[in-house]
């Protein structure tokens, strides 16, 4: 399986120009496309858009991991808070891409909650952890 390790962001402690308003905000996914035949395209778009997440401002750190032969991504970042999270969420290439793949996907699952700064980088096994108790959450209220 495919990981790019966590990588640092532009955010330290206020050192980008802004001040960290409390604990760092978590967002971790899991995005799953409806075919195989969608995965180069969505591969290479993921690679486009950690670029942007690597330089957005907020960004405290960020992964990414895929199984491309079972159609399925994950990501996972920490945000100096909602609002940098927010920002990233409404740019291009990012807003463009998710309008764009949003046809192919089969189901997403994202899941946020705050962190200590001590605590980063978030270990995948929690993040998995995480979105797993989301998704079957997701499941019993559908």
């Amino acid at each position: 399986m495919p990981t790019i390790p966590w990588m640092p962001g532009t955010a330290k402690d206020g050192a980008d120009g802004g001040e960290p308003v409390g604990p760092p905000l978590v967002m971790a996914s899991r995005l799953e496309l409806r075919s195989l035949l969608g995965v180069p395209r969505f591969f290479l778009l993921s690679l486009v858009i950690f670029q942007q997440v690597r330089r957005s401002p907020g960004l405290l750190g960020a992964s990414l991991r895929a199984e491309p032969l079972k159609k399925t991504f994950w990501t996972l970042s920490a945000w100096r808070d909602q609002e940098a999270l927010n920002t990233f969420n409404r740019t291009d290439p990012h807003a463009k891409s998710v309008r764009g793949l949003r046809p192919g996907m089969k189901g997403s699952v994202f899941v946020f909650w705050n962190a200590e700064r001590d605590q980063l980088p978030i270990t995948w096994d929690e993040a998995q952890r995480r979105l797993a108790d989301q998704a079957e959450k997701e499941t019993r209220s559908a």
